[in-house]
């Protein structure tokens, strides 16, 4: 039971959550990629800087969906589905070639 009630602690429930981790994160990267640029001067160095900010965009994105609420309600099925529109060239409907003839060429 106790355990349960810690590891609550470190779960992410709402989208404030969500952007204070975010901001954490944020801020331990600009501090990674400032030390980068320092150890390694130049492009190399600039170039893991922006390595590392770019990544808190990728696990930003990802912690705000993980937290997006769900629709309260759901939208229904349809009962009948819906027949598929093609740009290719038009064909007879298989719905109507059954009450015509395959012999006979007649139209009216």
């Amino acid at each position: 039971m106790m355990v349960k009630r810690f590891a609550r602690l470190f779960t992410i429930k709402t989208r404030f959550e969500a952007f204070l981790v975010i901001y954490a994160i944020a801020v331990g990267a600009v501090e990674r990629g400032r030390h980068y640029m320092e150890t390694y001067p130049g492009n190399s160095g600039i170039l893991l800087a922006l390595v590392c900010t770019g990544v808190v965009f990728v696990a930003g994105a990802k912690l705000l969906d993980s937290v997006r609420p769900e629709d309260p309600v759901p939208i229904p099925a349809r009962s009948t589905p819906r027949r598929r529109i093609s740009r290719n060239r038009p064909r007879r409907d298989p719905q109507h070639s059954a009450a015509r003839s395959r012999v006979s060429r007649h139209t009216d």
